[in-house]
């Protein structure tokens, strides 16, 4: 079935309207493709209920051209977890299974939530970690990918030897597997029991079984190898929603560091500068972030590093080397709060990406034409890294296999590499190319008017059932 035709923005009567209801999982990475799809939602006329807990929604980018149909739905205060916690970034790696059994536990509110909606929702739309969604609602669900195809080929995985090649039904050669030294991380976070109860590879599956439709954040165009395995995979419709780019100006409120970040990016030439941010959640050890500091001193090429406080650390700028702000200045330039990443990455002075490889980040990199040096952390930024790589619009930093130790020489050479330098301007060059899909807003709405079409056409079966 042809998902990508368009259907339409306008109207025909109150029962053309579709009410969506979603719940994400309380991570950034999670939480933003949820805001970006809402907001297209409402934009065509739809109902959306977006519930997180309260402070996260407080903390979301302040919407461009809001609209009444899309609504912020704050959730109870989360058992288990103290008050300053509504997101992955509140908590170090190891207490994240709380998280999700703080979700857990709001099953009956959103239960009783949807019971007294009004008009009554069409869907819930929710992600991995509320598998549970469906059933309590007693609603058609929607599954919302929000990886790239090529990681979500790697779905049901859940033995260890499997990692580390291409899965066995991908009819093509491909280098996107995960490193041995990923692999402990991939299995203590996702696959081995965890204080929540319920394994993150298990909420997978569970939510996948009892989705009526698999919403995937990609598109043939960026990925026509792997796009096209996923319906048969997953044994269902996957209707691709495209890359759902940031529609922010800024994102969210301005930090006191927003002058400066534009004083010093003026102050460079165009395509100069590389934009280092490694997400709000993903954490290096002591040791790799001296690397990764010594090595953008080693490369001698101008840096805007938005280095986010670690959870239960107090101080961001102390875990830098001793004298490396003094010794870097003027060419480069650490800010300790929230940069407003998507105008940083379309300003002209900037022409790479230093990234933990988060879909988020990679899609906001690409919308505006920026070549990746991939720095993946954690989850299924190791995936992401090598589809990248693989697809020339990046370049990986070199790890150790075991240990995935890298050396601040690893990194001042890929980050030459990509700024400068014949191969350089051949994964620049890819990279803008590339951008020509992400950044194709008729593209991009073509593909959420497809998805629209296919809520309304499985609505239309069930009635008649």
């Amino acid at each position: 079935m042809d998902y990508s035709a368009a259907d339409g923005n306008n109207l025909k009567g109150e029962r053309d309207q579709l009410h969506v209801v979603m719940l994400p999982y309380f991570a950034f990475g999670h939480v933003l493709p949820f805001l970006e799809l809402g907001r297209a939602l409402a934009r065509r006329g739809h109902r959306v209920s977006l519930l997180a807990p309260a402070a996260l929604l407080r903390r979301l980018p302040a919407p461009a051209g809001a609209t009444p149909l899309l609504s912020f739905v704050a959730l109870p205060p989360l058992p288990h977890l103290p008050a300053s916690v509504s997101s992955t970034a509140d908590l170090p790696p190891r207490l994240r299974p709380l998280l999700q059994k703080s979700l857990d536990s709001l099953r009956p509110f959103f239960a009783e939530f949807v019971a007294g909606c009004s008009p009554k929702p069409d869907f819930v739309v929710h992600d991995f970690a509320a598998y549970w969604a469906a059933s309590s609602a007693s609603l058609p669900a929607v599954f919302f990918s929000t990886f790239p195809a090529s990681t979500a080929a790697f779905f049901g995985r859940t033995n260890p030897a499997d990692f580390i090649g291409p899965p066995r039904w991908v009819p093509f050669p491909t280098a996107v597997a995960f490193r041995r030294h990923e692999l402990l991380r991939i299995f203590l976070d996702s696959v081995l029991p965890n204080a929540s109860g319920v394994p993150e590879s298990a909420r997978l599956k569970m939510g996948l079984a009892g989705a009526a439709i698999v919403a995937q954040r990609s598109c043939p165009e960026l990925e026509p190898d792997w796009f096209p395995l996923l319906s048969g995979l997953h044994d269902r419709p996957v209707v691709p929603l495209g890359l759902l780019p940031s529609t922010q100006a800024a994102d969210g409120n301005l930090s006191a560091d927003h002058p400066r970040i534009f004083e010093f990016l003026e102050a460079q030439k165009t395509g100069s500068a590389i934009y280092v941010a490694l997400g709000s959640e993903a954490v290096l050890t002591a040791e790799l972030l001296r690397e990764l500091a010594l090595g953008l001193e080693l490369s001698n090429v101008p840096f805007l590093w938005a280095l986010r406080k670690p959870a239960g650390a107090e101080d961001a700028a102390a875990l830098l080397p001793e004298g490396f702000e003094e010794r870097t200045r003027p060419r480069g330039l650490v800010v300790t709060g929230w940069a407003p990443q998507v105008q940083v990455l379309g300003h002209d002075a900037v022409g790479a990406f230093l990234t933990h490889c988060g879909w988020s980040s990679v899609v906001e990199g690409l919308q505006h034409g920026r070549a990746l040096v991939l720095l993946p952390v954690c989850a299924d930024q190791g995936l992401n890294a090598r589809a990248m790589a693989e697809k020339g619009v990046g370049v990986e930093v070199e790890r150790d296999e075991d240990s995935g130790f890298f050396s601040r020489s690893a990194v001042a050479e890929a980050v030459r590499k990509v700024v400068a330098g014949e191969e350089g301007a051949k994964v620049r060059a890819k990279a803008k190319e590339v951008s020509k899909v992400v950044g194709d807003v008729e593209m991009q709405d073509k593909y959420v008017d497809g998805f629209v079409k296919c809520l309304k056409e499985h609505r239309a079966r069930e009635s008649n059932i």
